[in-house]
């Protein structure tokens, strides 16, 4: 499991934008090497739910997973739901909370994978790159929406 919070000196717009442009993710995410969406279905009252493929590796090993992505825009949420691959479970949230100068972004992630084997092999990359994740979208904003300063992490663990 990984959390943060993270200020930024970007608006919940375009956090949000940047986070939910998904087949995006292959040209900054750590680890991604691929990502397809499979279908977009409008919600109700707003936003849409994406299926996705995405595929990960390191070194020799590559696996792919597909994921329901629940777009909120409305509430400034994302919620990302495991349907399918090598985990046990996946859930990963994204909230953005408008600030005077930007924008409070939570990121939450808790997985486990179904191997033990796998789990040993990829478990300390995932957790490296989920700690490098929210520094990524955060780059990307700065080179998409123009330079924001460093922000500093308000909260861990």
């Amino acid at each position: 499991m990984f959390n943060s919070t993270r200020r930024v000196k970007h608006s919940p717009g375009e956090m949000f934008a940047l986070v939910a442009d998904v087949e995006k993710y292959p040209q900054f995410l750590p680890l991604c090497e691929g990502l397809t969406v499979r279908r977009r279905t409008p919600r109700e009252g707003g936003g849409e739910v994406v299926l996705a493929d995405m595929t990960v590796g390191y070194k020799a090993i590559r696996e792919t997973f597909t994921s329901r992505v629940t777009l909120d825009p409305a509430n400034l949420k994302i919620l990302v739901e495991y349907v399918d691959g090598p985990f046990r479970y996946l859930e990963n949230r994204w909230s953005f909370k408008p600030l005077e100068n930007g924008c409070e972004v939570g990121f939450f992630i808790s997985y486990e994978f179904a191997s033990r084997m796998l789990g040993l092999l990829m478990g300390a990359m995932f957790d490296k790159a989920f700690h490098k994740f929210a520094e990524a979208f955060e780059k990307r904003a700065d080179r998409i929406y123009g330079p924001g300063g460093a922000a500093a992490p308000v909260t861990s663990g």
